[in-house]
């Protein structure tokens, strides 16, 4: 129900995620991949008999999934119902942990290090998921996935399958969705329409700024433009000119090269520092935005903004006009590209804990191959909590609204393979086949694939971290005069070992390129 959608950037400012979170939505680059997503989830095996022994005895599956909304009141009927699925199927039951995003890394990393029972999980974020692989918290999943994993390989391209590969395993599976973003100037519409901006000429930060001018000029008690979430990124959060490598530690500042570059030493950087700096000293960026938590949508909801720079996906207008409270129209400054950030920004993992790990990936190809089963989780009962007004668009259900339903978890970007879930009535019934085309057109990253082990130099890391959170709010929301502050900022990270970082990442990346037969 994107109806009920909240601002995922907002909650996962934990590296972007949502930035890549913040858009979500994808495909295996075959068009619509709905039509590839019915196949049926008893296709589990090649081998039935061996599926039989396996599922033999009842289990109950412990699945973990962040929300940014309070429990559903009625998660039980809702999981009696999917019960009702799986126990026909693969003689299981579930049990359905949501866990708020503002706790889910602690939880997890809870439960994980006490051995606590865990079936199936969420990752968030490419760093956290490979250092959680890397720690021996997650299950090797390639012969799982070999034996059990028949849907889920028909609704994932290979090159997405793969990427998430650490010391060439993989450990989780990226939920079907948008696999790439675009950047772009969201904008209310009302004050579109009222000062005649014409958005089709806005292709670039210059023009941005004309728009800023007219809005500073006429609308004094508007923020022109404020960070679409709170954080290190600022401004900048979804500005696509570079391949972060999953931290900016080292970047790809060309997508089809495999040069690591130290980011904050480019001359790109610094013009956009500059850029924000000219911006904030005119008055058009939000005064104590370096400190600011809310989001952007929030900011315009509150009648303080006009917009924001954001990552973008394919119906993404209209999620930002609900969370937003009013109209919102955006242009592009940025194309689509593909990263292995965004491919693994949220995953399905099954963590070391799990006492039946077999079951647990059974469960996971039923959320990449049955629709039923993906269309309960996402909203609820037909007839209760939805109700279909087109063969694959749904609306409330008569007497729902968005006060007192019970059941909307918000994550339908989530739970496996979004291509199978309905639309929500307000979007454009073709979402997902346009949000394929969205994926295939895009640039990838020669990169896509790599994902860097930084235990070599997590001394170093840990001191770098430390010296981003002191420069970072101020510098990438244009507080600090960068003329000042960015050799201040470099000398630290230089000091605090960067350049042998960057050199771990370069030898990392080599070997990976060689590895895949990547030139």
């Amino acid at each position: 129900m994107t109806r009920m959608k909240r601002s995922m950037a907002g909650m996962i400012s934990l590296a972007m995620v949502f930035m890549l979170l913040s858009a979500c939505s994808s495909s295996n680059g075959s068009g619509d991949s709905s039509d590839k997503g019915g196949a049926s989830s008893s296709e589990v095996s090649s081998s039935p008999g061996a599926v039989n022994d396996v599922i033999r005895e009842p289990y109950e599956i412990v699945l973990a999934a962040p929300s940014a909304l309070a429990e559903p009141k009625d998660l039980a009927l809702v999981q009696k119902e999917i019960n009702k699925i799986t126990q026909a199927k693969i003689n299981a039951t579930v049990k359905i942990m949501v866990v708020p995003f503002s706790n889910w890394q602690q939880q997890m990393n809870l439960m994980l290090s006490s051995g606590e029972k865990l079936d199936l999980m969420v990752t968030i974020g490419a760093p956290a998921y490979a250092a959680q692989a890397l720690k021996g918290q997650l299950t090797p999943l390639d012969d799982l996935i070999g034996k059990y994993g028949k849907g889920i390989q028909s609704a994932l391209e290979p090159a997405y399958l793969n990427a998430p590969r650490v010391k060439g395993k993989v450990y989780g599976i990226p939920s079907i969705r948008n696999f790439a973003t675009n950047t772009g100037f969201m904008m209310r519409k009302d004050l579109v329409d009222k000062y005649k901006i014409d958005i089709a000429a806005i292709k670039t930060l210059a023009d941005v700024e004309k728009v800023l001018k007219t809005i500073k000029d006429n609308e004094p008690d508007l923020a022109p433009i404020v960070p679409a979430v709170g954080g290190d990124y600022g401004m900048l959060l979804g500005y696509n000119n570079r391949d972060s490598l999953g931290d900016d530690y080292g970047v790809l500042m060309d997508y089809n090269s495999l040069k690591v570059t130290n980011y904050y030493e480019t001359p790109e950087y610094a013009e956009l520092l500059k850029t924000l700096r000219r911006w904030y000293k005119s008055g058009y960026i939000l005064k104590d935005a370096a400190t600011n938590q809310i989001t952007g949508n929030q900011l315009v909801k509150a009648g303080k903004a006009f917009g924001y720079i954001t990552n973008m996906k394919p119906g993404y207008d209209a999620q930002q006009s609900i969370t937003a409270g009013t109209a919102m129209v955006s242009v592009e400054i940025k194309p689509p590209v593909s990263t292995t950030t965004d491919v693994t920004s949220i995953m399905w993992a099954i963590p070391q804990n799990s006492k039946n790990p077999e079951r647990a990936m059974m469960l996971l190809n039923m959320l990449y191959s049955d629709k039923d089963l993906v269309n309960l989780f996402d909203w609820g009962i037909e007839g209760k909590h939805y109700q279909k007004v087109a063969d694959n668009v749904i609306d409330f259900a008569a007497g729902v609204d968005t006060k007192n339903i019970g059941y909307a978890p918000n994550w339908d970007f989530m739970m496996g393979n979004q291509f199978l879930s309905y639309v929500f009535n307000g979007n454009a019934p073709d979402i997902w086949k346009t949000t394929a085309q969205f994926n295939t057109n895009s640039t990838k990253s020669k990169a896509l694939g790599f994902n860097f082990n930084p235990e070599a130099v997590k001394t170093e890391y840990t001191s770098l971290e430390n010296i981003k959170k002191q420069y970072l709010n101020g510098l990438n929301t244009g507080t600090l005069d960068p003329d000042k502050t960015l050799p201040e900022f470099i000398a630290k990270l230089k000091s605090a070992g960067i350049d042998k970082v960057i050199a771990e990442k370069q030898k990392q990346l080599d070997e990976w390129a060689k590895i895949n037969h990547i030139q």
